[in-house]
């Protein structure tokens, strides 16, 4: 009898485990294999999205656009990526959503880096007012490096015009063509352009969190997503923010003097982060420690933000609609800045 009961209650409980294995909803996130994400990378290392029921997995792309087009093609469900005017215009048409935040440019906080060459810096490049008539490297146009020096560029008081912009496809392309002195100054992630500096390859200019604050990347989704599964992202925003939780006591915490706090959950997070990037590299640690930006807590949101975003872009005839920038953003699961 004792042997039967002990049967039942096992096959009752692989019948539970079943049911709720069953019961996680599938969720494909699009993301840049890079450092940027990294809460995602913390949240789904420590199991928070499968705690809440949520079966994600990671489809990782080369650059911004690409993880838009898939989400409109229904090739991901959820991405998180820098906002760009291929984005916007795919979002006035209906099909995307912004929900939540990711990165951000802030004030104190290294994230983004304008960076000259050498060549130019001994020419002269030293300080953002030598700027204008320049060459600058972008990805192309309409991209977030463009938003940036655009918004660098009224911070500073010179014309954007004044810039010869140098599309180059890739962020690689940009180091590249700075540190073999093609091109006077481009932007680089403070992982890159501090080992440059150091190295005396390239020359820091400013911090552009210093100059214009900004959300670098954010979190979005399908219009059919928000109406069809909002439940499901709702507790995927849940994980994402025990995940931004971690992150920021991890990497952001100061002490009363603002020196940066690094301690035991400092390393127990890069440990996590070592599985996706830099993954093999001796100086992996000192480079995730460079290269962590800044997030807002709870994953918000700068709502300003992404509405001056998509005005530049349509200034700039990037956008081609001149719809309402409330509209592309549904804020009923992260908060708002």
């Amino acid at each position: 009898m004792f042997k039967q009961g002990r049967s039942l209650l096992l096959s009752i409980v692989f019948a539970l485990a079943a049911v709720h294995a069953q019961a996680a909803d599938p969720v494909r996130l699009g993301l840049l294999h890079t450092l940027s994400p990294a809460p995602f990378y913390i949240a789904q290392e420590r199991g928070y999205f499968r705690d809440e029921g949520i079966d994600l997995t990671f489809r990782f792309f080369d650059s911004a656009q690409p993880i838009a087009a898939a989400a409109v093609a229904g090739d991901i469900d959820v991405g998180v990526t820098a906002l760009t005017g291929g984005f916007f215009n795919l979002a006035e048409k209906g099909t995307l959503k912004v929900i939540g935040g990711a990165l951000h440019e802030e004030k104190g906080y290294q994230g983004s880096a304008i960076l000259a060459s050498d060549k130019a810096y001994v020419a002269g490049l030293t300080d953002l007012a030598h700027l204008p008539g320049h060459s600058f490297a972008i990805t192309q146009y309409g991209s977030s490096f463009h938003y940036m020096l655009g918004r660098i560029a009224e911070a500073e008081h010179f014309d954007l015009k004044s810039i010869s912009l140098r599309p180059v496809q890739q962020t690689a392309n940009m180091i590249a063509a700075v540190t073999s002195g093609q091109t006077d100054a481009t932007i680089a992630i403070a992982s890159v352009a501090k080992p440059l500096a150091a190295a005396n390859r390239a020359h820091i200019l400013a911090w552009a969190g210093d100059i214009v604050p900004y959300q670098i990347t954010a979190v979005f989704t399908t219009t059919a997503m928000v109406e069809g599964h909002a439940e499901v992202l709702k507790r995927f925003a849940a994980a994402y923010q025990h995940g931004v939780a971690d992150y920021r006591d991890a990497f952001l915490r100061r002490d009363a003097a603002g020196r940066r706090i690094i301690d035991a959950s400092t390393d127990a997070a890069i440990k996590l982060l070592n599985k996706y990037v830099f993954t093999g590299d001796p100086n992996a640690r000192q480079k995730i420690l460079d290269g962590v930006g800044y997030y807002d807590a709870g994953g918000a949101l700068d709502v300003h933000d992404v509405t001056d975003q998509m005005r530049w872009f349509g200034a700039q005839g990037l956008v081609k609609g001149n719809a309402d920038p409330a509209t592309i953003m549904d804020m009923r699961f992260l908060p708002a800045r």
